[in-house]
This record gives C-alpha cells, structure tokens and sequence, in this order.
C-alpha cells in the first residue's frame, strides 16, 4: 500500500458515514488528526469529481462537509477548501448534517454550485489532489 492511503485504510471500515452525524463523528474522532484530514478530504473528492456538488451534498457522503473544509486546509489546499465552505455557505446558516435536511436544501437552491471550478482546482491546487495528499501522508508519517 502506498500514497495517503496507508492512513486511511486501517480506517475505512470503522467509520461509517451512512449511520448519521453522531455515528460519523463518534467514529471519526477515534482517528488520528491527520488520517481524519485525508479520510474526509479523499471522500469529497471522489463524490465531488464523480458527480459534482449536488452529488457530494444529496448523498451520505455530506455528513462529512464541514470535516472536509479542514482536511484540504491541512492538505495545504485553500482554494478548494473555500469553494467548498462556500457551497456548504449555500445550505443555509446552519449546516444541516442530516442527509433528509440537505436534500430539501438542495431542492431550494436558486443557484448552482461552481463544479467546474472544483474540477479545476482538484487537478492543479498543490500539484493536485493525490500529490497534496500523498505530501501530507509523507509528513504524517515521518
């Protein structure tokens, strides 16, 4: 196993993110710092690249939106980390953790979210998404 990934992988089983925020969080918080950075970033990511914003928030995979804004902060990628606290931003106020709430936020929206900006950055902020990670995941180990 190489890259990020060896810091996620022990994980990956443990912490569900189809349970609701308590269960998530329960089991996230057990991580180590930087295994939880990486865990939540990567999970964005994929939702995010396979099928944009929308996909990301109507699926289980935004109970972890907030956690993932500070995983790409810690990957040393700013730019997706505000573009990604700027579609949260979109759901109201407060964020709604639960998947049902967001779903109905979504529906609302008068606006879309900026995908192709994402699709940008993914691939150059940081020498790009595995690059930052694999970087971080290097530091994290030594």
């Amino acid at each position: 196993m190489t890259g990020y990934w060896r810091l996620i992988e022990p994980y990956w089983e443990k912490v569900s993110i189809y349970d609701g925020y308590d269960v998530f969080r329960k089991a996230f918080d057990t991580l180590p710092v930087s295994s939880q950075h990486l865990f939540a970033a990567h999970w964005a990511q994929s939702e995010i690249c396979n099928g944009g914003f929308d996909q990301f928030f109507d699926n289980s995979t935004g109970v972890l939106a907030l956690e993932a804004i500070e995983g790409f902060k810690a990957l040393g990628m700013p730019k997706i980390a505000a573009l990604l606290k700027h579609s949260v931003d979109m759901l109201g106020e407060t964020y709604p953790h639960d998947r049902e709430e967001r779903q109905e936020k979504l529906e609302s929206l008068s606006e879309g979210f900026e995908d192709g900006l994402f699709f940008d950055l993914i691939d150059t902020e940081a020498g790009g998404f595995k690059i930052a990670a694999d970087l971080y995941a290097s530091k994290a180990l030594n």
